[in-house]
């Protein structure tokens, strides 16, 4: 069983958040609170927190510093951090310890879910991997450079090394120029999709900062990449269902989900039903 820290000084608020928490996930993670950052980093070295959902404005130590002493100590815990305050420096500060992501509240149930439903499977993957230590060491894994090809697409490549080109930008941009970027950051979703796509990794390729991007795409979509991202591969996952022939396994594969109860889940959160049961909907209403 995974271990979850939540940290806010809200009382009402981690109590929704807890309880939220605790509906969605059952019993696959055990569920720790904290009232506030000195809290949090006393649990999290007692209990050895596997993913945090830190609140920024804390008294004594925020959220920001309680993730900085962390990420000091351990490189894969899964941090969230929440805030009421959409300040460009959180944001900085948020990518620098490698955050998952920065959610802004009021937050959506579905957004907030998707997310953690992506740190708990980064999570076990860390478990995984620690657990096959002792086999043989496996071949490295390719990593991937984004490039521009003649015809405007967007393509992966391997490469040994990617570049980190990191230019920073006012955050006042002109109509004209958020639209442009807009349609490049949803011409390079739609054409990727499929693949182990990040964030970051389209940041360094539109060569922005990491957190002025994670600002900037959510002033262009009005949600996170994640949130984005998943929504898409669901609607094409809903559209290839619709064929008869198709195997549901490998259309999840087909939209960026190799593990296919990993894709189930996310299916049924999107919409409701499972892949199988949308499939048995689409027909009864002769699509």
């Amino acid at each position: 069983m995974l271990r979850l820290l939540i940290a806010d000084d809200e009382m009402i608020e981690r109590q929704v958040l807890y309880k939220t928490l605790q509906k969605n996930l059952g019993d696959r993670c055990r569920i720790f609170q904290a009232a506030n950052g000195r809290e949090a980093l006393k649990i999290y070295e007692e209990e050895k927190i596997q993913i945090a959902i830190l609140d920024i404005e804390m008294p004594g130590v925020n959220g920001i510093e309680a993730a900085e002493r962390i990420r000091e100590k351990d490189k894969d815990c899964c941090i969230i951090f929440l805030t009421a305050f959409d300040e460009f420096a959180y944001a900085r500060k948020a990518i620098t310890v490698r955050a998952l992501d920065y959610l802004l509240k009021p937050y959506e149930e579905q957004e907030l879910m998707l997310v953690v439903e992506e740190a708990i499977r980064l999570a076990e993957e860390v478990q995984k991997k620690k657990k096959d230590t002792h086999r043989e060491s496996r071949e490295p894994a390719e990593e991937y450079t984004m490039t521009w090809q003649p015809d405007g697409k967007l393509t992966k490549e391997n490469s040994e090394e990617i570049p980190h080109l990191l230019l920073e930008e006012t955050e006042e941009l002109e109509n004209s120029r958020l639209f442009g970027v807009r349609e490049v950051i949803t011409r390079y979703i739609h054409e990727n999709y499929m693949y182990d796509i990040s964030m970051q990794e389209l940041a360094r390729t539109m060569n922005y900062s990491e957190a002025y991007f994670c600002k900037l795409f959510k002033q262009c979509f009005g949600q996170n990449f994640i949130s984005y991202l998943t929504d898409y591969r669901v609607e094409e996952a809903k559209r290839r269902l619709e064929e008869p022939t198709a195997n549901i396994k490998e259309i999840g594969k087909a939209v960026g989900y190799g593990d296919s109860n990993y894709f189930t889940k996310v299916f049924r959160r999107i919409t409701g039903v499972s892949p199988t049961e949308y499939r048995v909907q689409c027909f009864r209403h002769g699509k």
